[in-house]
């Protein structure tokens, strides 16, 4: 059991390592591409994060653990969400400003109700994969139209801050993004093989490892740059780091992990873990577009209530692992 769990230990620290470079690299490589500020906040810096769940996802998959890639995209919503937005509201409220992110809120919810509806039959098939993926791709080409039609938005002005951190040149770029990506599939292959590994030690399913271990894990990267976006005072990013990554999550993440190997979903997920998925992304959503003249916003108690929510999901979820449940 010691190779496993130091196999875990080290693949998530390579993976947040590697993901870090890569969304830089990337993010890098964009602005010197010539690609506008708007559209690297919404997809390089919203959905770059992503890269660990999508690799980890699509392994797992490819693998046959498909309950372990469902369980990594669902419970890093959770974590997303609970853990870190909640930490970082209760350290500094976040007001919202942006109109692309009041815009992506409602698909996120929209996205997480279609999801309920795709399980409901109990698989997550090839052509339910097929269509989050499409989906995906629509969103992704509405986002370069709006990029290109321009005007002001508080996202925008703080992609471009967050860009100058971190100058680099186009090669400088090209090789970080190519070596993050290399990086972060061993690293992944490296998580994977433990998580299944201690799945089987303990006698639970690799479903629960994924909404745990591997879903905080692959969390780290979002968790990492919405604290340096705190400290910058960019809280339109935070929230937009959050939303960009559960919306791949959601769509891409189990679209391109259904497709790989249809995923048999029992009725635990609907009731337990898509309800508190839901739940959580309904109270973002109503907290940040603000209601009856309030201002879009997360305060101490709204970031308190949702980490309190994630804290007790995961209390539950350990007390399941240690009794060997499902």
């Amino acid at each position: 059991m010691l190779l496993p769990v130091l196999a875990v230990i080290g693949g998530l620290v390579l993976l947040v390592w590697s993901a870090e470079r890569f969304v830089d690299g990337a993010a890098a490589t964009s602005r010197r591409l010539g690609v506008s500020p708007l559209l690297i906040g919404m997809l390089v810096l919203g959905f770059g994060t992503s890269a660990p769940e999508l690799m980890v996802s699509a392994l797992a998959a490819g693998q046959g653990n498909p309950g372990l890639a469902l369980g990594n995209a669902y419970g890093s919503n959770i974590a997303n969400i609970g853990l870190i937005l909640g930490l970082v509201a209760l350290f500094s409220p976040l007001s919202v400003h942006s109109g692309v992110i009041r815009r992506e809120l409602p698909l996120l919810g929209g996205a997480t109700l279609l999801s309920a509806l795709l399980m409901w039959g109990g698989m997550i098939g090839r052509m339910e994969g097929s269509l989050l993926l499409v989906l995906l791709a629509a969103f992704i080409l509405l986002s370069i139209v709006q990029a290109r039609r321009g005007g002001a938005d508080a996202l925008a002005v703080e992609a471009e801050e967050s860009l100058a951190v971190h100058p680099m040149s186009l090669r400088a770029g090209l090789v970080w993004t190519l070596v993050g990506l290399l990086l972060l599939i061993v690293s992944s292959r490296i998580l994977v093989w433990g998580a299944v590994a201690i799945a089987q030690g303990f006698g639970v399913s690799d479903l629960i490892i994924g909404l745990t271990v591997v879903a905080v894990g692959t969390s780290l990267p979002e968790l990492a740059s919405s604290v340096s976006a705190l400290r910058r005072g960019e809280h339109d990013l935070v929230l937009g780091n959050v939303v960009g990554s559960n919306l791949f999550n959601t769509l891409g993440v189990v679209g391109l992990a259904a497709v790989i190997r249809p995923i048999e979903v029992s009725s635990d997920v609907l009731l337990r873990d898509w309800s508190l998925m839901a739940v959580m992304t309904a109270l973002m959503v109503v907290f940040a577009l603000g209601w009856r003249g309030r201002q879009g916003r997360i305060n101490r108690l709204e970031g308190g209530l949702l980490l309190a929510m994630y804290l007790s999901y995961l209390g539950w979820m350990i007390h399941l692992v240690l009794r060997g449940g499902s």
